[in-house]
């Protein structure tokens, strides 16, 4: 255990009482001393479970980062990501920024700037990187096993789970539905098995078809349909400069049974790769003149992070965030890389709104 650290949660709702606090609290040598949420109640929630009350409360993540803090967690809607951990960074806090990383390229690009001018670290919360599988078949990428990636698919598909809590529903606050929710997860996967940040052009299709159902059979219950502004299915064709395309599927509500969600499917000229759900790989290939397929066995065994074996990839994205900034290893999700993926999913976007295709600027 190394110097324990000063953490402030901005945001204290569902991904803060579902995967950060408790993983951060998992770790053991991190403190949590300040809580903010525009909700009162909630940040007064989370100082009495994870600081026993002796934490700063506050509604305005302006007080919160002006406390003696190693890094922020910003945990908040879609639409103040960029505002808040500008102002972290500024007041020389390191950030863990949740998924995605901004509304749109703009913001993006202001976060690393703000990174660069105050020399503190930034990441973004895509801890699917950490799961077993993710590890693996990033290393047989990197080995070369799959040689040159020329084809995938980015899988986020749901039949009827449509988050009915939070603002998951309003366009306003989160900036789309499920493909700046979800959708981004498996492009960042996909992405990042690639190494491939070159995009050239994007055509997207968004869909309402949905989303003004009642009775839907929704996993969480019915939605409120006049609540419901965002898109409930969208899908991307996405052109990189090598030539590679990446096919991008989405939905919170598909008439389907192929439902999978968080994985991705790599073809390269050496091998294939199936990511069929999270935790469950298949590698194909041709070797002696014969096809073959390989699925590793994730059951037993995490990966080491930084003298930890670590199978709970919340846990593997907090331990490796407080290594950092302890100096100990590197960040595993860059903030170039998660701009990126903003980048493309706001083109996605615009390519439905006007009908074209959408080029980016190199």
């Amino acid at each position: 255990m190394g110097k324990k650290l000063k953490y402030g949660i901005v945001g204290c709702g569902g991904i803060a009482e579902n995967k950060h606090m408790p993983s951060i609290k998992a770790i053991g040598d991190i403190e949590m001393t300040a809580f903010c949420d525009i909700i009162p109640e909630r940040a007064e929630k989370a100082n009495k479970e994870y600081s026993g009350g002796k934490g700063k409360v506050s509604k305005d993540y302006r007080e919160l980062v002006k406390e003696d803090l190693d890094a922020v967690l910003v945990l908040t809607p879609n639409s103040s990501h960029c505002e808040i951990t500008v102002a972290a960074l500024n007041a020389g806090k390191n950030v863990l920024c949740e998924k995605p990383m901004a509304m749109n390229y703009e913001e993006a690009k202001a976060m690393i700037a703000a990174r660069d001018k105050s020399g503190k670290l930034l990441t973004i919360g895509y801890q699917n990187r950490y799961r077993p599988d993710s590890l693996y078949l990033k290393q047989e990428c990197e080995n070369g096993t799959l040689g040159d990636i020329y084809f995938a698919k980015a899988t986020a598909v749901r039949r009827r789970a449509v988050p009915t809590w939070g603002v998951f529903l309003d366009e306003e606050k989160q900036g789309g539905g499920p493909l700046i929710d979800i959708g981004t997860h498996s492009l960042d996967l996909t992405l990042f098995m690639m190494n491939n940040y070159e995009p050239t052009y994007a055509v997207g299709t968004v869909y309402h078809k949905l989303n003004k159902e009642k009775n839907a059979g929704n996993a969480w219950g019915d939605w409120d349909t006049d609540k419901f502004t965002v898109e409930d299915s969208a899908f991307g064709f996405i052109v990189m400069k090598n030539n590679a395309t990446i096919i991008l599927q989405s939905s919170w509500a598909l008439n389907t049974t192929e439902v999978r969600e968080s994985v991705t499917t790599l073809c390269g000229t050496k091998a294939g790769a199936d990511m069929l759900k999270p935790g469950e790989l298949i590698i194909n290939g041709v070797k002696n003149n014969r096809q073959y397929t390989l699925k590793p066995q994730f059951s037993a065994g995490g990966v080491a992070f930084y003298g930890g074996n670590v199978e709970d990839p919340a846990i593997a994205e907090a331990h490796v965030f407080a290594e950092a900034i302890r100096g100990n290893g590197k960040l595993y999700v860059e903030p170039e890389q998660a701009a990126v993926v903003t980048k493309i999913l706001e083109g996605i976007y615009i390519s439905a709104k006007s009908g074209k295709p959408h080029y980016f600027e190199s």
